[in-house]
């Protein structure tokens, strides 16, 4: 009889989807994309907004992952020399904003530890505080394998309570770093914090010639900045010029050279650019600044 109630109906249909739901929390997932519907049904449905839609994908995306998908490459990690006084260092600092820095004896691939840039307030404000050589101020430097599973890793800076982590190759070298906020900005988006402006945030200057360029950098900025002439009527973003010419969503490390730039993707997910390292050989702007 139950076949005739329409209320029955519909309470079974409510049923199904409500333990669909619950099932995407609670059971062990054994389909992706099947979880990827369940969610974007949910947001179609308003039972989710748009932005918990992105994150759940973004919690999806990170189970996948390795600490090679996401790491601070190699070129662009910004460390201290351990042989470096106070006052050589400050540049770094200010250019960088960073909380804590890889320090590195003779080059990259002999990190000797981590220095906080708070352990040297202390000396910022005694005048009477004895000198001081970094060595003296170095915390353990974490060192995990490109293998590492990202998720696994955030366990690991939650349960032990570090913050970054130095990911090395198959063979010992140093191919780049790990912050936890590169693994929270892969669930829910690029995090700006209160030292970052419209220009730091989009463009910054790695080396000569060389550059991190978010991927949501406005078109008519980059080319002001580059003095190139993408079409802006074509995308209003650098990442949607580097897409269209790709043809396909590239994975980090693809590049691809563009009007004179060489194009190198940084920082990927299963949707979006996010980050690309630009090389290029043309003299700067007038704005360009160090």
């Amino acid at each position: 009889m139950s076949e005739d109630n329409p209320h029955s109906s519909r309470g079974s249909a409510s049923k199904t989807w409500l333990e669909r739901i619950a099932s995407l929390f609670n059971a062990e997932p054994q389909d992706i994309s099947e979880l990827e519907h369940i969610i974007s049904e949910a947001a179609n449905r308003q039972l989710i907004d748009e932005d918990t839609k992105g994150m759940l994908h973004g919690v999806l995306d990170v189970s996948n992952m390795r600490a090679r998908d996401i790491m601070i490459p190699r070129s662009q990690m910004a460390t201290l020399d351990i042989e470096q006084s106070i006052s050589e260092i400050l540049p770094t600092l200010l250019d960088n904003n960073h909380s804590r820095y890889p320090v590195v004896n003779e080059d990259k691939d002999h990190i000797e530890g981590i220095l906080l840039v708070k352990d040297l307030l202390q000396f910022a404000f005694d005048a009477e505080a004895p000198a001081f050589h970094i060595r003296d101020l170095l915390r353990p430097a974490v060192i995990i394998p490109e293998s590492k599973r990202v998720d696994a890793l955030l366990k690991e800076f939650r349960q032990k309570r570090y913050h970054m982590a130095i990911v090395v190759d198959e063979y010992g070298g140093v191919s780049g770093l790990v912050t936890i906020e590169d693994i929270l900005e892969q669930i829910v988006g690029e995090i700006e914090d209160e030292h970052d402006d419209a220009e730091d945030a989009d463009i910054k200057k790695m080396a000569t010639n060389v550059y991190q360029v978010s991927a949501l950098t406005p078109l008519d900025d980059f080319n002001e900045r580059f003095n190139t002439t993408f079409n802006e009527e074509e995308a209003d973003t650098i990442g949607g010029i580097v897409l269209h010419a790709f043809g396909h969503m590239p994975e980090r490390g693809e590049s691809i050279e563009l009007d004179g730039l060489m194009f190198k993707v940084s920082k990927a997910n299963s949707r979006r650019l996010l980050q690309l390292q630009v090389i290029s050989g043309k003299p700067p702007t007038a704005t360009e600044q160090d």
